[in-house]
């Protein structure tokens, strides 16, 4: 509060003056949009909070058309150049406790001279970081600077993320070898479907950032405009890394299948063999205990054992015929 008693903040806005030194001091939102030329301002935005999503509307400046595509609940990444600034909307690895990793986040910055805005509906933990460094005096000196720090922890979080999938593909993999039990092809099923999910997201967001490397206005100085493109660079082969992610496990499906099908071969040719043994001792069987006159043996004391030395010879015979054409 002011002397006055003015509210100084809006719930769901925060608003920063960066000093150039890789600190920044609080300010309220207010004095963010009014600051003069040659202020460094960051102004975050939560429009999931209704009164942050109504001052993006009424109180922060910016040009309609930006407001309705930085708050628009679903957005793929993508850049785009209006006026003098640039907006770009990228998407980072749910890393928040008990979320999954394919349930990606959007963060949207527009970046016009002297001011970044950046928007999010839920908890981004590369913004969370650069917000604790400001804090501490480590973060980034400028609005291009930010911009291009974000970029570095969404590609190194991707990163950490594909390597985590690469090493579930390890442990399904190993989980196969162990125990071929049937509910393990889920693992392989579900390792793909994550990695078209975020593969889904990526793919633009490379988009995104190659235009955003060839912005022509005086928004990044050389030196960003050469981190921009080793940003870009490092996606392209995050993306190569999930193509060859999604295709170990395409490949450690279908020789699991494969092995699962030989598997149940084996099985049914047990139990082929069972029936073959038993269909001859079965028909043994069913004659000789019929109800009727005539049957042979019938007051013959070494009948029965007779009859259990011929279907023993029998069940012999098979096993051998089997065994000659190598089927057993």
């Amino acid at each position: 509060m002011t002397k006055d008693g003015e509210p100084t903040g809006i719930p769901g806005v925060t608003a920063l003056s960066l000093d150039g030194h890789g600190g920044a001091s609080e300010i309220s939102p207010a004095a963010a949009v009014a600051a003069p030329a040659g202020a460094s301002i960051w102004i975050h935005v939560d429009f999931s909070d209704p009164q942050a999503a109504e001052w993006a509307w009424e109180g922060s400046g910016l040009d309609d058309s930006i407001v309705s595509a930085m708050l628009d609940p679903e957005s793929r990444p993508r850049t785009l150049q209006h006026g003098n600034g640039v907006l770009t909307m990228l998407r980072g690895l749910n890393l928040n406790p008990g979320a999954r990793l394919e349930d990606m986040i959007s963060v949207r910055a527009w970046l016009e001279p002297g001011r970044v805005v950046t928007a999010s509906r839920r908890r981004l933990r590369s913004l969370t970081e650069i917000r604790q460094n400001v804090g501490q005096g480590t973060g980034p000196t400028s609005p291009s600077g930010l911009i291009i720090d974000m970029i570095d922890r969404l590609n190194r979080y991707i990163g950490e993320g594909i390597e985590q999938i690469e090493e579930n593909i390890d442990r399904a993999e190993d989980d196969a070898v162990r125990d071929s039990s049937l509910n393990r092809s889920s693992a392989f099923n579900q390792l793909r479907r994550q990695t078209a999910q975020i593969r889904r997201y990526l793919s633009p967001q490379r988009e995104a950032l190659d235009r955003l490397a060839r912005v022509t206005d005086a928004i990044f100085d050389a030196g960003q405009m050469i981190e921009l493109r080793e940003q870009l660079n490092r996606l392209t082969l995050g993306l190569e890394d999930l193509d060859l992610v999604r295709e170990r496990a395409l490949v450690a499906q279908e020789e699991f299948l494969g092995l699962l099908a030989h598997e149940q071969n084996s099985r049914m040719l047990v139990l082929s063999i069972v029936a073959a043994i038993f269909l001859p001792l079965s028909f043994l069987t069913g004659l000789m205990g019929m109800n009727v006159a005539g049957l042979p043996g019938t007051v013959n004391a070494w009948s029965f054992w007779t009859l259990v030395l011929l279907m023993v010879l029998i069940a012999a015979g098979i096993l051998a015929i089997f065994r000659s054409r190598k089927w057993l």
